[in-house]
């Protein structure tokens, strides 16, 4: 193969280099840090991979035992060709644009874009018919990374590293990290047969099963390449390898593992979702990790006035499970008023009529006249006049089983013409006018009748492959996400300054599409568990923790030690209380006070931060064994958060710190005995199921 450079970009501490393949005219796209030389490879059995994955019905397949494995790299890619590129200058930063064409006359735009100052870039692909007759698509990609790794000669065995991040329902974002080779993608013998890797999910819920990234690291030279997918719906990620070199693509679930195809008629076009992607010289992980969480900071600092300062949330769900009323919630406010609270959130149930579980009545939100005898007027006012912004739950897109929604058949998503019916659930069918419009009478309403300034959203069950109406069940899906999508930013339009909770049984919506159209998000559903430490750190690779909610569930049995390890638990991201705090005795309070007093103290750094993770491999989440160490630094200062599990007792813990400290503040449920010594952090773990936190002032 002779290749030919089309050009090279910098882009901040990245480059972005082109090049064309003599023979096939396809153009590739390597990533790599500026300050690396890029290099044409010199291997055995190169082979072309094309910037844009796409697979068009009709055409011939990829070979090499590719079939139901990858739709990558076959006839459709070889036959677009390299048209032009052009650069264009904005406000913002750059935009690199690709055009490929092929003789049918369909035409793919590939856009790079790149924000001054940031650490990631942004890739989508249109695919535009201007030919004659429609063009299926099974497959199109809206990123494709080639020649990884470009400082690896031959196939390097035993060198690159896969990382993605596993997440079921609360235990969300365990690290897998894994060879090519165990894996099952060295090459073969002779260079033959297709290698691939392909993950996702198929559903609504787009963290069920993985979260929407992937990382490949070339370990000898401390060098990775990162992508997420911002997309909620169904999602893949590929690793793709045929010889030596090593690719990485993503974008929409395909055809095999999506149920997916979209008909673009003549004159007609489609755009990918976005991706965000990165590349980085580093000796650990969590930098490519959260070089990609940045992307969303531009749209965090110009959210909400009053989010700058990440207030703290009160919800009321696991005080009263499910069952608010004005008499518990006058209760809890004047409990906690005046004790650093920002939001008084209203959690499930408010609308449940007597006798009929909250988890299969929302859909018509009617206010429980049992509950709020008086209406939820009197309820908000108090909640308002006690110095909270009051919040309020809604379960949006799904309808219950004993609602009078769950009837409307004609406004319900279907699939195979009959209506699409889960445990306890079914989905409106966020395409439809009717339904848009019902939604904003019952939810866009609400909150402008009684003036909520917060707005909970859930979802509790995943609509699978997808749903009628389209060519193909994944493109119902993906329109209906989009019709969901939709109505979230018009109630952002509608209540101008509403803070958005993202909550799907937890956290199953974490992908950076959600989070850039809301506030924060529910970290997991995991709220009284020993694993919460676990899964909070997790979520930094994941999202920003600024944006990460974490509840403390204080109960009035909880001990001393107990309440400081909910407390602490939260430092790892958005502090959120609740439980039995009607209960609790003075000694109780002091331990939660001080601990809200502490977080607030670190919330600059938890803004705007850096975050390493240290200690012992924990293998069972609900059976945590060993300790686990986070340290944070931000400008001028870090915080150290140490969680002694099940058999720590005893651990004499070291954990480096990444400057010149002093410390400042110590929170723990008694007096410990913390120090610095050469640049590291040195303490002894007393007693198992303990917690302490360290605030770290730059001398």
């Amino acid at each position: 193969m002779v290749e030919k450079r089309i050009d090279t970009y910098r882009l901040g501490d990245m480059q972005a280099v082109y090049v064309l393949d003599g023979e096939t005219k396809n153009p590739e796209l390597v990533l790599l840090p500026a300050d690396m030389e890029y290099r044409e490879q010199k291997r055995e059995k190169p082979y072309a991979d094309s910037l844009v994955q796409i697979k068009i019905a009709g055409d011939i397949y990829p070979g090499g035992y590719a079939g139901g494995r990858t739709l990558r790299q076959g006839k459709t890619v070889e036959d677009f060709r390299y048209e032009k590129q052009e650069v264009r200058e904005t406000k913002t930063g750059k935009e690199i644009c690709t055009f490929l064409r092929d003789h049918r006359n369909y035409r793919i735009e590939h856009r790079l874009i790149w924000r001054t100052g940031e650490k990631n870039v942004r890739t989508f692909c249109i695919f535009y018919n201007e030919g004659e007759k429609d063009a299926a698509l099974e497959l199109f990609s809206s990123f494709s990374l080639g020649k990884i790794s470009p400082f690896l000669e031959g196939d390097e065995h035993d060198s690159i590293i896969m990382h993605r991040l596993r997440s079921v329902w609360s235990m969300e974002g365990r690290l897998e990290s894994r060879t090519l080779e165990e894996l099952q993608l060295e090459p073969s013998w002779e260079g033959h047969a297709v290698r691939a890797e392909r993950f996702g999910q198929a559903g609504s819920m787009p963290v069920n099963g993985y979260f929407p990234c992937l990382v490949l690291e070339d370990k000898r030279n401390h060098v990775f390449w990162g992508a997420q997918i911002a997309h909620n719906a169904s999602w893949q990620m590929e690793v793709y390898r045929r010889g030596d070199a090593v690719q990485m693509s993503g974008g929409l679930a395909d055809r095999e593992s999506g149920h997916w195809m979209k008909t673009v008629k003549p004159g007609g076009r489609f755009q990918t979702p976005e991706a965000i992607l990165s590349v980085c010289r580093s000796d650990n992980t969590e930098t490519i990790f959260q070089r990609m969480t940045q992307a969303l900071e531009k749209e965090a600092d110009e959210g909400a006035e009053c989010e700058q300062e990440l207030p703290i949330v009160f919800n009321e769900y696991c005080t009263t499970w499910g069952c608010p009323s004005h008499e518990n919630i006058k209760e809890i406010v004047e409990t906690i008023r005046g004790k650093g609270f920002s939001y008084f959130v209203i959690d499930c149930g408010w609308y449940k009529q007597e006798g009929v579980p909250w988890d299969i009545s929302m859909g018509d939100y009617e206010v429980s006249k049992e509950l709020f005898p008086e209406g939820l007027e009197k309820t908000v006012s108090f909640i308002k006049e006690n110095g909270m912004k009051p919040g309020i739950w809604f379960e949006i897109e799904n309808v219950g089983s004993a609602s009078k929604a769950y009837g409307m058949e004609e406004h319900l998503l279907h699939r195979d013409g009959s209506v699409l019916t889960t445990t306890m659930r079914r989905f409106w069918d966020m395409r439809q006018p009717f339904v848009q419009e019902y939604l904003a009478e019952r939810v866009i309403g609400t909150l402008k009748k009684y003036g909520f300034e917060y707005m909970k959203i859930d979802y509790n069950d995943t609509i699978g492959i997808g749903c009628d109406g389209a060519e193909s069940l994944g493109e119902g899906l993906r329109q209906n996400m989009e019709g969901a999508l939709a109505f979230l930013r018009r109630v952002r339009k509608e209540v101008p300054d509403i803070i958005l909770e993202n909550c799907a049984s937890g956290g199953h919506r974490l992908e950076p599409l959600t989070m850039s159209e809301c506030s924060m998000a529910s970290f997991s559903d995991a709220h009284e568990c020993e694993e919460i430490p676990i899964i909070a750190a997790n979520l930094h690779r994941a999202i920003l923790p600024r944006q990460s909610q974490i509840w403390a569930v204080i109960r009035k049995e909880d001990s001393l030690k107990r309440i400081a390890y909910s407390i602490a638990n939260t430092f790892l991201g958005r502090m959120c209380v609740s439980g039995d705090v009607c209960g609790l005795t003075k000694e109780q309070w002091r331990v939660v006070d001080t601990g809200i007093a502490f977080y607030q103290k670190i919330s600059p750094i938890i803004k705007k931060g850096f975050t390493m993770r240290y200690g012992m491999e924990v293998t069972s989440y609900r059976n945590p064994k060993g300790w686990q160490g986070i340290v944070r630094s931000g400008q001028g200062g870090a915080y150290a958060l140490i969680h002694g599990f099940h058999e720590s007792a005893g651990c004499e813990v070291s954990v480096p710190l990444p400057a010149d400290y002093e410390i400042a503040d110590v929170y723990s449920f008694e007096e410990e005995q913390v120090r610095i010594k050469d640049g590291k952090l040195l303490l002894t773990i007393t007693e198992d199921m303990k917690a302490v936190a360290v605030y770290l002032r730059e001398k």
